[in-house]
């Protein structure tokens, strides 16, 4: 037997404007996620669907030493929202370098190559989001340089 529900006009309207019951809230601090160093920097992606079952995009927060870089790197799918928390950062956008100090906003769209540099001598902690999310979690990241440069050839040889 399938069970069946009439519909009026007259009918309560669906609650808007309260939280659907199957998402529940979710709190997590920054030391509670373990730092992802495979594209340069500190990465930890605080709220995403994985940990907190978002849909629309994740939150996270990028920490550099003087000297580091968060290699380039685009999103198909997804813009990019950075926040410079702490410190002086340099983003590459599309190979034009961009400077942002502590209090600075900037919006990445779809598709545009970007890296994250500290040339300072401060620590830098930056905030990004990302949103929408791509249709599968492996489409929503194109690395397009490795995060290590290679040594230069002093030309020792063996």
């Amino acid at each position: 037997m399938v069970d069946t529900v009439e519909s009026s006009t007259e009918a309560e309207p669906v609650g808007v404007h309260e939280r659907p019951a199957d998402r529940p809230l979710f709190r997590v601090h920054e030391s509670e996620i373990a730092p992802d160093r495979r594209r340069g920097g500190e990465l930890r992606t605080l709220l995403s669907p994985r940990n907190a079952g978002s849909v629309s995009g994740f939150l996270g927060v990028a920490r550099l030493r003087p000297g580091e870089r968060i290699a380039e790197h685009y999103h198909p799918y997804s813009e990019e929202f950075l926040y410079v928390a702490d410190g002086d950062l340099t983003v590459d956008l599309d190979g034009e370098p961009w400077s942002l100090d502590r209090g600075s906003a900037l919006l990445i769209p779809p598709g545009t190559r970007h890296r994250l540099r500290n040339e300072g001598s401060e620590p830098v902690r930056v905030i990004f989001q990302l949103g929408p999310l791509a249709p599968r979690p492996e489409l929503g990241h194109v690395d397009t340089e490795s995060a290590t440069t290679p040594e230069p050839d002093s030309g020792g040889g063996r």
